[in-house]
């Protein structure tokens, strides 16, 4: 059986922009929500993909649940029981919000690139914030 890619949820890039993409008041996707789908994805649960983040299950649940209301339709489903114990995958619709999320993330930053480098020389030597 092929082993799946572990997932660790990604550290930010220092100066990079952290996109949030809203729905009213509510965050539909951002960072954290991004991180969990790819987690869910490489590690094919959601108990499996909360254990790598640091975060409970439930708090991943709570989060897999707000994505799968807030889309057209799920974006993470599951499976219960069986031999294996069930499992969560993304649908077509996770991935393809996954991957349009990756890539808004990548223009965001190469589209403040240099203002980032800017502030940076703003700043009093090497400032951690």
């Amino acid at each position: 059986m092929a082993s799946r890619p572990r997932a660790v949820a990604r550290k930010p890039i220092d100066g990079a922009p952290r996109l949030r993409i809203l729905l009213g008041e509510a965050i539909a996707v951002g960072p954290g929500k991004a991180d969990l789908l790819a987690a869910i994805a490489a590690e094919g649960s959601i108990s499996a993909a909360a254990r790598t983040m640091g975060m409970s299950y439930r708090r991943a649940w709570l989060l897999v649940d707000e994505l799968n209301r807030v889309f057209v339709g799920p974006v993470v489903v599951s499976e219960t029981g069986g031999r294996r114990g069930g499992g969560a995958v993304l649908t077509s619709l996770g991935q393809e919000i996954l991957k349009r999320y990756r890539a808004m993330e990548q223009r965001a930053a190469a589209s403040v690139a240099d203002d980032v480098c800017a502030f940076r020389a703003l700043l009093h030597g090497k400032t951690q914030f």
